[in-house]
């Protein structure tokens, strides 16, 4: 899980954390105000199969693919990404075609994103992808 650029606001996504950790994830929190380049190497520093991404700021058109191009320039294009916070409808398409493969919007369950990740990364898995 990271904070990317300046929103100082954290709970939620130490509430994903936990709850991803409590579901049977290892999770790494890297903090507030992280840069995009931040994210990418605590991706390859812990090997991570996935990142969440956690705005609030509206800077995630700009800061998400950011970081996707970052994990593409390091040959990191098998590691998921998935954004939550406040993310206008309209964006949603905007983030998914740059690479985030699922937006997680306030009132999403805790347990729905568990399973999702899952169930996602064991289909690339079974597939032969991670």
């Amino acid at each position: 899980m990271a904070k990317p650029g300046l929103d100082g606001h954290d709970r939620g996504a130490k509430v994903i954390a936990r709850a991803l950790r409590d579901a049977g994830f290892e999770v790494i929190y890297t903090g507030l105000h992280q840069t995009p380049e931040q994210v990418v190497r605590a991706v390859i520093q812990e090997d991570a199969d996935a990142v969440g991404l956690s705005l609030l700021s509206g800077a995630h058109l700009t800061l998400v693919p950011r970081v996707i191009d970052g994990l593409r320039e390091a040959g990191l294009d098998d590691v998921l990404v998935m954004v939550g916070g406040i993310i206008p409808e309209a964006d949603i398409p905007v983030l998914k075609d740059a690479g985030v493969a699922e937006v997680f919007t306030p009132g999403s369950s805790l347990p729905s994103i568990g399973t999702w990740l899952a169930e996602t990364l064991d289909a690339r898995e079974d597939a032969g992808e991670g």
